[in-house]
């Protein structure tokens, strides 16, 4: 059976840069998105963010990445066609798509508003849809969607500093949420000062929290104090900071995905405290049970959120003037920009211009 070529798959013509192999080297790449369904919603890209989950997926990091691959799941742009039954949006709205486009809508998890622990969610990219073919991702010039995974940008929230939160936003909101963490006066911990670690303590800071940032470098403390507004700052190579912060924090937010040592951050917990997992590092932790017992604490994972907080945490953030800090790059940057992602020399995501970069990238 011959394949058809990803140009001539969907009606749609689209263009986007592409990994054709593990090497994760992206180039130009004509490819086709399907017709826009009576519940979908067709948006020009304008924006999208480069994930550290991109850089590991064209690498073939995780193990199952099929190529062509075109990345990008923190994407945002305009409105320019609805389905007859979308009620949602409206031509000319500004809206983006996170990490999921699809999932069953028929067991506990969708009908519960959460469609991230769907078992069988469907990714923005490297992924296959309902219809059984392959899906590209935001590093492309038009995206389509059923509309309950589109989310609507208010007005004032820029679309550049705001495509980020669709993934690093969601990822730290949600367990904020959950695990009751998202309450003035509560102590949280947030341990890296990256994608995630800046955007966590942005939130926290506006739940009402107490927010300390802990982190191996001690040159990140200024950024933390003066420009994120922490309010602490430990660094967790030393015994005597840590030591000084014992049973103090009520939740802490792990987002580094390197292997590190959790005991540390078990001792800084309050009895009944939570240690939430939202990075994910490549091998297994120690994990220490007598600080578990003793205390009564948790350490718990959390990954992104449904589409109903998703919409809940844009319009947070709209309210409270929330962004990711970012850097705004162009189309034919983006080889350097994973070179440079993957050396963590970024403050704090990348972010491709694609509205006005994209085009000019064709052949």
């Amino acid at each position: 059976m011959t394949k058809v070529p990803p140009e001539e798959e969907h009606p749609v013509r689209a263009f986007g840069w592409a990994a054709r192999d593990q090497s994760g080297y992206l180039s130009p790449f004509n490819f086709s998105r399907r017709e826009t369904g009576d519940e979908d919603v067709r948006f020009k890209v304008l924006y999208c963010g480069i994930c550290h989950t991109d850089l590991h997926s064209i690498k073939n990091d995780f193990g199952f990445s099929f190529y062509p691959l075109v990345p990008g799941h923190e994407l945002v742009g305009e409105v320019t066609e609805v389905g007859s039954k979308v009620n949602k949006v409206k031509v000319g709205d500004k809206v983006g798509v996170g990490c999921m486009v699809g999932a069953c809508h028929s067991c506990e998890s969708c009908k519960n508003d959460l469609e991230n622990y769907c078992p069988k969610v469907i990714f923005t990219y490297n992924s296959i849809y309902h219809d059984g073919t392959f899906n590209y991702g935001g590093y492309s010039d038009t995206m389509v969607a059923n509309e309950r995974y589109i989310v609507h940008f208010p007005e004032n929230m820029p679309l550049d500093a705001g495509a980020p939160l669709l993934c690093a936003g969601i990822t730290v909101y949600s367990p904020l949420k959950h695990f009751g963490l998202a309450q003035p006066g509560k102590h949280i911990g947030v341990v890296g000062l990256g994608g995630l670690g800046h955007v966590a303590v942005k939130f926290a800071k506006a739940f009402g929290a107490k927010v300390t940032v802990i982190s191996t470098s001690p040159s990140k403390k200024i950024e933390a104090l003066e420009h994120l507004g922490a309010d602490s700052f430990l660094v967790s190579r030393d015994p005597d900071q840590i030591q000084a912060a014992m049973n103090t924090m009520d939740g802490i937010i792990d987002t580094v995905s390197a292997v590190h040592p959790i005991l540390p951050l078990l001792g800084l917990l309050k009895s009944h405290g939570t240690l939430v997992m939202v990075g994910a590092p490549d091998k297994p932790l120690e994990l220490p049970v007598f600080p578990l017992i003793s205390g009564r604490k948790m350490v718990a994972g959390s990954a992104i959120g449904g589409m109903k907080e998703t919409q809940e945490m844009i319009d947070f953030a709209a309210k409270h003037d929330i962004t990711a800090d970012i850097e705004v790059v162009s189309m034919d940057y983006v080889n350097t920009a994973m070179e440079r992602l993957a050396k963590n020399d970024v403050r704090y995501r990348f972010v491709i211009d694609i509205g006005n970069t994209l085009a000019a990238s064709k052949p």
